[in-house]
């Protein structure tokens, strides 16, 4: 059935970074059913050329760049292609992500660690930056949004990389809230859970089993957390509709961190991780590396 629009986003610019897959992809359809124009930056050409043919006629309203949030002058390319495709820019979606760095602390390489905060640290560093320079000058403030992650919240979540860079998100969306209010720009961050994406399963059967069996055993609400979930706060968090709302972090878990987070040792790509050490890349186009240990 499909879902009324309210429009509450007409008139609207938003950059959705890594959002030619998963939540951000979600994020976009939604932006653009409620009336937004939307910047895409994704490192995934293919899927961001994907999206623009599945969107037929509405792609007038999209703009697809190849992104890589790691380069400050991929991201200020994507703000300023917001003003030349459509003159403004209110919302800056920052939700690039990866899997990053993963095993025994003891065998972490070094430069998946710091690739992993890269990604998803100066990503989301780089794109507040950007676009805060954009909404003081345009001087009607904005809403920059944030993907963390439970995973920052408490012990257990994820990896050790991927949960220290979301916890460092989460640090970084409270100090630029601080910072960028007296611009009426508001700063807050998305928290989710096990949201199901080919990021958090792997794409195969085995890892849908191995999350279903995760929700069943430990989240209170047992419903499939899904990306349209997390495109539909992010609407509200774009929207004037949370207009008093800035530097939090909105969990969307289906109860998960309330009843405890471990997922570690649970989920099927994380269960032999005291076996193996590598680097996950997600979405991106670009293959996992792993040795075992």
């Amino acid at each position: 059935m499909s879902r009324p629009s309210t429009d509450i986003l007409a008139t609207k610019v938003a950059v959705v970074t890594g959002g030619a897959n998963g939540m951000g992809k979600a994020s976009v359809l939604r932006f653009l059913d409620e009336g937004a124009s939307v910047v895409v930056g994704d490192l995934n050409t293919d899927a961001g050329n994907a999206l623009l043919a599945e969107l037929g006629d509405r792609a007038e309203q999209v703009r697809f760049l190849k992104a890589d949030v790691t380069l400050e002058e991929d991201i200020a390319s994507l703000v300023s292609a917001a003003f030349e495709a459509f003159g403004r820019l209110d919302i800056m979606f920052n939700n690039a992500g990866i899997g990053g760095a993963f095993g025994p602390i003891t065998e972490v390489d070094l430069d998946a660690w710091n690739k992993t905060f890269e990604v998803l640290v100066a990503g989301v560093f780089l794109g507040t930056k950007h676009a805060a320079r954009a909404m003081i000058d345009q001087g009607q403030g904005g809403s920059i949004i944030n993907t963390a992650s439970v995973a920052g919240l408490a012990g257990g979540g994820g990896p050790q990389a991927y949960s220290a860079a979301k916890a460092a998100v989460v640090n970084l969306t409270q100090n630029t809230a601080v910072e960028l209010g007296p611009h009426n720009i508001r700063v807050n961050a998305i928290c989710p859970g096990i949201i199901y994406t080919e990021l958090m399963h792997g794409g195969t059967d085995e890892g849908v089993a191995a999350a279903d069996e995760i929700v069943a055993e430990l989240q209170p609400i047992p419903q499939r957390g899904e990306p349209e979930d997390i495109a539909a706060a992010a609407t509200w968090l774009a929207s004037d509709d949370s207009s008093f709302y800035s530097g939090q972090s909105l969990v969307l878990d289906g109860g998960l961190s309330a009843a405890g987070t471990r997922i570690m040792g649970r989920l099927h790509n994380t269960r032999n991780l005291h076996r193996m050490a590598g680097m996950a890349y997600g979405t991106t186009g670009q293959a996992a590396s792993t040795r075992r240990l």
